[in-house]
């Protein structure tokens, strides 16, 4: 009797197809792509500023026209940033909880900032604003311009020159889509039944939108609110159009490198922009920060 001993049909594992290569070879790809758009030019960056001793470098640094320019670049920055995080805020929400005609238009015109030339904004608000424009003669400078720019004068940013207000409402132009689009996701895929049940339990809409919405918007909104204020701070194109560039008055750190460049302290240039790096790197590690303390209390 013979007995046939059926061999069992080796089984191919499924694997698993991947769109990019393995590990290994994406992360060559990844560090190579970020060491040649960032971390090299940041390098030389700070190689040629080490060129200056270290007296030279804190004279350039402290140089009172240098500190007005940072000062104007920070502060309205940080003046644009809070004023797209309330109306940004408000934009998103009404976008995604309300329907009305014309909503895809709004919704597509939020990205308008991101098409548009600075060059081109920033002239467009220059002549629209401006004594001898058409909302400038309707008064919506002495209604918008003049009181921030008052505000700033008074926590000492641009002496006694009331325009600077106009280099706020150009940054708030080209920052309010970094807001908007990044809390519109959350707030879309937000979970209603929440809302509800916080209803049902007798909440009013201010306590319910206080204690259970914004504590889920909250990391995206500081996300957005860091990416405006970065934008702002190295915004060069569209605020030239709408600040007088006076130094010590109404210049931008942006302008005051360009300035030091064409008279080739170049040096002088790559001290201030590290400064301004410094800086900024700084204030988004701390909203980061802040970030993973709201998620984690959240989770908790």
């Amino acid at each position: 009797m013979t007995v046939t001993v059926i061999q069992p049909i080796p089984i191919e594992k499924n694997r698993r197809r991947r769109v990019l290569p393995g590990f290994g070879l994406s992360l060559g790809y990844t560090l190579f792509f970020i060491s040649v758009i960032v971390l090299i030019p940041l390098a030389a960056l700070a190689r040629k500023t080490a060129s200056l001793t270290w007296a030279d470098f804190w004279a350039t640094v402290t140089d009172p026209l240098v500190v007005s320019a940072y000062k104007l670049s920070f502060g309205a920055a940080t003046f644009a940033a809070i004023i797209n995080g309330l109306f940004g805020l408000l934009v998103a929400w009404v976008l995604v909880r309300y329907t009305f005609p014309g909503r895809r238009i709004v919704d597509a015109m939020i990205d308008f900032p991101f098409a548009l030339p600075t060059a081109v904004a920033g002239l467009t608000f220059g002549d629209l604003y401006s004594d001898r424009g058409w909302l400038g003669k309707l008064g919506f400078n002495r209604v918008l311009i003049q009181p921030i720019g008052w505000l700033m004068n008074l926590l000492g940013i641009g002496g006694h020159d009331q325009t600077v207000g106009a280099v706020t409402m150009v940054l708030v132009f080209v920052g309010l889509p970094f807001i908007v689009r990044t809390v519109q996701p959350v707030l879309q895929d937000l979970d209603h039944d929440l809302e509800q049940a916080a209803s049902s339990l007798g909440a009013s809409p201010f306590y319910t939108f206080r204690r259970v919405v914004f504590p889920q918007l909250f990391p995206a909104w500081l996300a957005g609110i860091a990416l405006a204020f970065a934008r702002g701070v190295g915004e060069y194109g569209s605020v030239i159009f709408v600040a007088s560039g006076q130094p010590g008055i109404s210049e931008i750190a942006p302008l005051r490198i360009v300035n030091e460049l064409a008279i080739f302290n170049t040096a002088r240039a790559t001290a201030i922009g590290v400064v301004l790096l410094l800086t900024s790197l700084l204030i988004l590690v701390a909203i980061n920060g802040m970030q993973w303390w709201a998620r984690r209390s959240e989770r908790a």
